[in-house]
């Protein structure tokens, strides 16, 4: 190997000082510098108060995104404390904004009982990644103020008046040499506070976005806290039960539970550990999920529901149509990675389990209607996974008989190198046609899909398998359903849907997401479904090289643009393609397929409760809802159909 020629000695190691180590790599603490890493640092921000809510301090949070993107964050809780540290011999607050891990959330004797923050990092990281930012504290009778530029202390704190009350106000502007972009969504801002008002029972946290001329604002309390959250996340479902199931525990550990069970075939269980939403769960889920198996299966057989010749309900059949949310209260909790998804601490388990053992016996022995009615559901869960087993065991006895396991229309790929292959999953005959001839046969498989698919938000999977139209999708992607589903064994490492602009289009992408969301979660989750964006417009002229145009938005800016060379509109011939088939096989893989020119949306799990939501309302069996959802929503639809 070559070497590399350069001088290494003392001079070449670098000492990071103060909060360089944060802007030289962002990404070692907020995650990324995307839209989502800047979320993330009004998440710190907001996240100091709910810390103070949880120990008992603070009852209002106030966000406002003000014009030119300045995050302002106001709580009414305890303030920072303004007092000269004994080891910085600075302020303690502007400890806590300039040195890394620090903060009053380590160890037994801390400020706090119990803390969302993990490494004490929020609040000096949030400082070292903004241009510029200003803490206002209110605390023993003062008003205290301090600024700071990339980090760096620029006006260090002082009191600049006397005040009643106490709390502490953040104003930030973000940097935008290290972000992205400094556009927030509000949408996904307020989806995050609600969540945490929920999880923080009696905590109003308002969301205000200033940057329009007419202000947005949202205003979130929840005195019935997880059991307001179930509720909330099952008004579009069909309940079992009309109230949900409250259990609730103090101790070294707090645990508070809410389930609700409804007629859907899918189980939600959310988690959470100090208000972080753990989506990959960990020892909390795993005491509960041990705990409901056990106490179903005991009910059952003390009141005959199992007969003595019946197997016991696996876990699965217990949870078909579940919405759970689990909360627990850790002082030291242990996450996998400043990302905190997973928690890691093993006497959670036990905690959860035993709690769930006792309360959840109690309930069913008192309100046997309920238990019966959850009982019923599980037992139907049962024998169709065991319709479902069999199903699955006659498709593979056939698949082995037959000389090829894969479906008749798919036209393969040459490669068999998952990382760099992709399957487009395209709508009818026509078009299937047309991407076969334009695509690059190395690495590009085409599946076309016809007829109506089923929708699997109305079918347990003893309908899936066999089902002609899933059943293609289900052997070409090569993984499996279910929960024996298997990332590792995809032969596509894209899975891209590929569908008409159009009503019917849109049906199909819904009812293939719904499935892969339902029955191929983790395709989702790790980043392999795309949708293909075909363009709307093709803008042509003799002696001009035509112009494809993907939104109304893009075909102005063609017109104007071509308009600024001399070319009129009247002179312009415009086509709007009404599917895929319109097109020869050399446009399809100029506009859509083609890696260079295309493209592509990744679908994501940024928000699943959200998208359980739409999934729920849109391809469920409630009509009152969704009808409520066309009519809100009919005035933004346009291109129905040309």
């Amino acid at each position: 190997m070559e070497k590399y020629n350069h001088k290494y000695g003392a001079e070449q190691i670098q000492v990071l000082e103060g909060l360089e180590a944060v802007r030289k790599r962002p990404g070692m603490y907020i995650g990324s510098t995307s839209i989502r890493g800047l979320h993330h640092l009004v998440y710190e921000i907001v996240d100091n108060g709910v810390d103070e809510a949880l120990a008992g301090y603070c009852t209002e949070i106030n966000v406002i995104i003000e014009p030119g993107n300045v995050i302002c964050v106001t709580d009414n809780g305890r303030g920072i404390p303004v007092e000269i540290h004994p080891k910085t011999h600075i302020s303690t607050a502007e400890t806590v904004y300039t040195v890394l891990h620090a903060g009053g959330k380590f160890g037994g004797d801390s400020g706090y009982k119990v803390s969302g923050g993990l490494h004490g990092v929020g609040a000096s990281v949030v400082n070292a990644l903004s241009t510029w930012a200003e803490v206002t504290i209110k605390r023993d009778g003062g008003l205290y103020q301090m600024s700071f530029e990339k980090g760096k202390t620029v006006k260090k704190l002082e009191r600049i008046g006397d005040a009643e009350g106490t709390g502490t106000k953040v104003r930030f502007l973000a940097d935008d040499t290290i972000f992205e972009s400094l556009d927030y969504e509000f949408d996904v801002l307020e989806k995050r506070f609600r969540e945490i008002a929920f999880l923080t029972k009696g905590l109003k946290i308002t969301i205000e976005d200033q940057r329009e001329e007419t202000p947005k604002k949202s205003e979130f309390c929840y005195e019935g806290g997880l059991v307001s959250f179930v509720e909330y996340l099952n008004k579009n479902k069909e309940k079992l039960h009309k109230t949900p199931i409250y259990i609730e525990k103090d101790g070294e550990v707090p645990v508070e539970i809410a389930i609700q069970y409804t007629s859907s075939y899918s189980e939600n269980i959310y988690t959470f550990t100090n208000n972080i939403n753990t989506i990959e769960g960990g020892t909390h889920l795993e005491g509960f999920k041990r705990a409901l198996t056990k106490v179903m299966n005991d009910y059952a057989r003390s009141h005959n529901i199992l007969k003595e010749k019946d197997n016991n309900l696996q876990g699965e059949d217990i949870r078909e149509g579940i919405t759970a949310v689990v909360s627990v209260k850790v002082k030291e909790p242990q996450f996998e990675g400043q990302t905190k998804t997973k928690l890691g601490n093993s006497e959670v388990t036990g905690v959860v389990q035993s709690m769930v053992n006792e309360a959840l016996s109690t309930f069913l022995e008192e309100n046997p209607s309920v238990a019966k009615a959850i009982l019923d559901k599980c037992i139907s869960a049962s024998r169709a996974r065991e319709a479902a087993r069999k199903a699955r065991e006659l498709v593979r006895k056939k698949s082995s008989l037959e000389t090829s396991t894969l479906p008749g229309k798919l036209a393969d790929c040459s490669s068999k190198n998952a990382d760099e292959c992709e399957v487009y999953i395209v709508e009818g005959d026509s078009a299937g046609g047309s991407a076969k001839q334009g695509r690059d046969r190395k690495f590009q498989a085409i599946l076309p899909l016809w007829g109506k698919m089923l929708n699997v938000e109305k079918a347990r999977a003893d309908k899936i398998y066999g089902n002609d139209k899933l059943n293609p999708v289900i052997v070409a992607i090569g993984a499996g359903i279910g929960a024996e589903f298997d990332i590792t064994k995809i032969r596509y490492g894209k899975v891209i849907i590929m569908a008409d602009a159009d009503v019917d289009g849109a049906h199909i992408r819904t009812l293939l997401l719904t499935f892969f969301f339902r029955y191929m979660r983790p395709l989702i989750e790790n980043g392999n479904v795309y949708l293909a964006q075909p363009p709307l417009y093709k803008l042509s002229k003799k002696g001009m090289e035509d112009r494809y145009c993907y939104t109304d938005e893009d075909l102005e800016k063609a017109y104007k643009e071509l308009e600024e060379k001399g070319i009129t509109r009247d002179s312009l011939s415009l086509q709007r393609y009404k599917g895929l088939g319109e097109m020869n096989p050399e446009q399809l893989w100029d506009t859509t397929m083609n890696p260079e020119t295309r493209i592509l949306i990744k679908v994501t799990m940024d928000d699943a409760i959200k998208a359980d939501e739409i999934f729920t309302l849109l391809m469920g069996d409630e009509v009152e809802p969704r009808r409520e959802f066309i009519q809100q929503n009919a005035k933004y639809v346009r291109n129905l159909d040309i």
